[in-house]
């Protein structure tokens, strides 16, 4: 991405972690609340049992039979009213018992949807503030690679006046020399694409837009590019400038499809974007796509790029134009595929070329 685009989406982030951050501090208060009102209930519910144990004590006391009752009062109707007065008050003290319990059932049970959605909250705010914390780094990644790649420009336009001078011998030296700078800066920039690319995976997995879990083992892509030729494949390879992987010295992580420069290039299968970047080394312009289940495509080289991230894009869907951006020799597509991080050769997930699925 751009400088200022990333700084700009670092500003959106840093509003909703202060967002999330309000989110959370309201459902704390409505916590509170809630554990204010459990033990109000609560004291209510429990003078009500001791209001109604000790009326089942006084009614235990009195005698149970009503005719020994009715023999010893002087009153007869007095002494009615007083046990028909006792059964009210003992139902009566009974009822608002059982609607304390259960309004203290509710309360509870509205506590404990409050606290889930808390620590919903909380776990958003955390992975945003993990977000904030990747850009930001990201970024800073960014600017130092910016400021590199201007030094390396500058010692490049000074060493071509030493290089008519020199010997060739050391004139191989020192374009070895500036060849080393490049490969390191392109493995910088490798390196910070595809942390770009994980983090917004990982952010709309958590949010359930993009399903997680193993790998589809039936994973079938389309040709970004129609009518193009493969100019590299992937595996090993001699060129100089491509990073080292695993035991291999150079490796090109994906496949090169060349064709007339501003050939539409499209999407290998539905997904969402999760880094749509504009730059001057390594991937140049590119448009990484989520898919889920830990699969990605990067689309690098690109001459202009037509979505944004978050968008969702279907099989086929345009995203933007062949070009020759950043560390490139001419114009050409690299189309690149990685599964659970790791490049894989994406012609074994590819129809045969010419062929493309209705």
């Amino acid at each position: 991405m751009a400088l200022g685009q990333g700084r700009i989406r670092e500003q959106a982030l840093s509003d909703q972690v202060d967002a999330e951050a309000n989110k959370v501090s309201d459902l704390e208060d409505q916590v509170a609340q809630l554990d204010d009102q459990v033990a109000a209930t609560q004291d209510e519910v429990d003078r009500e049992r001791a209001q109604v144990a000790g009326l089942a004590l006084s009614l235990y006391r009195r005698p149970s039979n009503w005719l020994v009752l009715l023999a010893g009062a002087k009153d007869l109707r007095q002494a009615l009213q007083d046990g028909a007065g006792a059964l009210v008050a003992g139902r009566r003290a009974h009822a608002l018992q059982l609607r304390l319990e259960s309004d203290l059932a509710k309360l509870k049970a509205e506590r404990a949807l409050r606290q889930a959605d808390l620590e919903q909250e909380k776990a958003v705010k955390a992975s945003l503030e993990a977000d904030l914390k990747q850009l930001d780094s990201e970024l800073n990644l960014q600017d130092d690679i910016s400021n590199q790649l201007l030094d390396l420009a500058d010692q490049m336009q000074s060493a071509l006046p030493d290089l008519q001078s020199q010997s060739p011998a050391e004139a191989a030296q020192l374009i070895q020399l500036l060849e080393a700078q490049q490969r390191t800066l392109a493995a910088a920039e490798e390196q910070r694409a595809w942390s770009l690319a994980a983090a917004g995976s990982g952010r709309y997995e958590f949010s359930g837009l993009l399903p997680a879990g193993a790998p589809v083992t039936d994973l079938k892509l389309e040709w970004p590019m129609t009518g193009s030729v493969i100019s590299q494949p992937f595996g090993p390879t001699d060129f100089a400038l491509e990073p080292p992987f695993g035991p291999y010295p150079h490796f090109h992580t994906g496949i090169d499809l060349a064709q007339a420069s501003g050939t539409r290039v499209t999407a290998a299968a539905a997904g969402l974007v999760v880094v749509a970047s504009l730059g001057r080394v390594g991937y140049g312009n590119f448009v990484v796509v989520a898919h889920g289940h830990g699969v990605e495509t990067l689309y690098g080289h690109l001459k202009t790029i037509d979505v944004a991230v978050g968008d969702q894009v279907a099989v086929g869907q345009f995203i933007g134009l062949e070009g020759s951006s950043g560390f490139s020799t001419g114009p050409h597509l690299h189309f690149e595929l990685r599964i659970s991080g790791q490049p894989a050769d994406s012609m074994l997930y590819l129809p045969p070329p010419g062929y493309r699925a209705k």
